[in-house]
């Protein structure tokens, strides 16, 4: 079992700048995919980022790769997310999700563990 816990949300103007962080519970956190997900009242949750075991893979959603960065370390058993040029349509409930060997990295079922989430807010 692995414990995840998010923090570093909360409420930022439009054009603010954002660092969430996920502190995982196992020393096995670097043998985990780990990835970010959001979601808004009424609709699905929504990949945003991911990163492999290896820190060398990383993903983006479109809306958010030209001014997001996911990174990890592994000695901290700590993953990160940070996020500039934030924007209204950001707001959601930011999930840090885990996942070992195999699945998709979009697919929020394939991934094992989830984190119980931090609040985003981006203010216009």
């Amino acid at each position: 079992q692995v414990q995840l816990v998010e923090s570093g949300g909360g409420l930022v103007q439009a054009g603010g700048s954002l660092r969430l962080s996920c502190a995982a519970s196992r020393r096995t956190f670097g043998s985990y995919d780990m990835g970010w997900f959001r979601q808004t009242p009424g609709k699905e949750r929504e990949f945003v980022a991911t990163i492999d075991y290896t820190g060398g893979r990383r993903h983006y959603t479109d809306s958010v790769k030209d001014r997001s960065t996911i990174s990890r370390d592994n000695a901290k058993n700590t993953l990160y997310l940070e996020m500039n040029s934030l924007k209204p349509e950001d707001t959601a409930v930011y999930y840090c999700v885990a996942k070992g060997p195999g699945g998709s990295v979009y697919n929020p079922t394939d991934y094992d563990y989830w984190g119980q989430g931090t609040q985003v807010t981006v203010s216009s």
